[in-house]
């Protein structure tokens, strides 16, 4: 990283979950595949390589793959409809997502830089990830709200930019390719954490700032 970089200079912070704030990225890879067993194996693990290979797109989006070309090439049975899929997996995950490790030096990050706004964009269920960081009295860390699917990250990032939610200069954390892309596009500045994603740095592309954790990231110039 950068010398010069520092963190304290954004106004916003956004935020992606899953191998950000949480070390849940397994959580989820385990769930689409134990969601995804009554079709097969095969099918299972074809439905966890797109998901790897895909991180940070919706489970609705994923399924829909799922169901749309997995299941006819791979599947020993038909299995279950999406409805069936969603509920399996959200039945997984939410266990998961209250007991995994959160990151650590967030709190301190937080305390560190008090009036710096904060926003979760995740590829999660918007509903459901508002009520995990309420259980884990984290939700109020995240001034400018937390926020998910079904509605995209694109979307999301449009929408609170436009609304001013967003102020720039801001910042995205994120740990995957679509992080990366969409920080981008929406014009934030990106930090890449390596230490709980499921892809390579080299994968992302440049510019990217990497760091392995939200800890190493407080280090710098604060």
């Amino acid at each position: 990283m950068s010398p010069q970089f520092s963190v304290a200079r954004y106004t916003t912070l956004v935020f992606d979950c899953d191998g950000v704030v949480l070390d849940s990225n397994k959580v989820k890879t385990d769930a689409f595949y134990q969601a995804t067993l009554p079709c097969g194996e095969a099918a299972a693990q074809a439905m966890v390589d797109y998901h790897v290979a895909n991180g940070g797109v919706s489970r609705y989006k994923k399924f829909a793959h799922f169901l749309e070309q997995i299941v006819p090439e791979h599947a020993d049975q038909q299995g279950p409809n999406l409805e069936a899929l969603l509920q399996a997996y959200a039945g997984h995950v939410r266990e998961g997502l209250l007991n995994c490790e959160m990151a650590p030096g967030l709190e301190g990050l937080r305390q560190k830089i008090p009036n710096v706004r904060w926003l979760i964009v995740s590829g999660g269920d918007q509903a459901e990830l508002r009520d995990v960081f309420a259980s884990r009295g984290i939700d109020e860390w995240f001034d400018g709200g937390i926020f998910g699917s079904p509605d995209t990250k694109d979307e999301i990032l449009a929408r609170e930019l436009a609304s001013g939610n967003i102020l720039q200069p801001a910042l995205f954390l994120g740990d995957s390719k679509y992080d990366y892309q969409a920080a981008t596009q929406a014009g934030l500045d990106f930090v890449f954490l390596s230490g709980w994603s499921e892809i390579s740095e080299e994968s992302i592309g440049n510019p990217v700032v990497s760091v392995e954790s939200i800890s190493e990231l407080a280090k710098f110039d604060l």
